[in-house]
């Protein structure tokens, strides 16, 4: 089983393009960060409300990975687990981390790079 970190904008555009991506990682370990659930709590916007939504509904692991700013604090996890694969669409977090990367491609599906 994988460990698939997601980050903000990952959920906020999976619920803006409709896509389902606790079905697609069925099987995963899924971590969200408690900042992640944090920064969509004081987001104030429809996607917002949706994924609040759809997290309160469904099993993942809801971790705590510090204080301050929540992309170097992913950014930081990421280098620590190298293994865990990070769910994100935010150009800083991937081009400062060496794991792998879980993106969108087409607009409908999930794919790992």
């Amino acid at each position: 089983m994988k460990q698939i970190l997601l980050d903000t904008n990952f959920i906020l555009t999976c619920i803006k393009q409709k896509i389902d991506f606790f079905e697609e990682l069925v099987g995963e370990e899924i971590l969200i960060p408690k900042q992640v659930i944090n920064e969509i709590k004081n987001l104030k916007n429809p996607n917002s409300k949706l994924a609040l939504k759809l997290l309160e509904k469904s099993k993942f692991k809801k971790i705590n990975i510090g204080k301050g700013h929540v992309d170097r604090l992913i950014i930081k996890f990421a280098k620590e687990n190298p293994k865990t694969i990070i769910a994100t669409l935010d150009r800083e977090i991937k081009n400062k981390t060496k794991n792998q990367k879980l993106i969108i491609r087409g607009k409908k599906k999930l794919g790992v790079v």
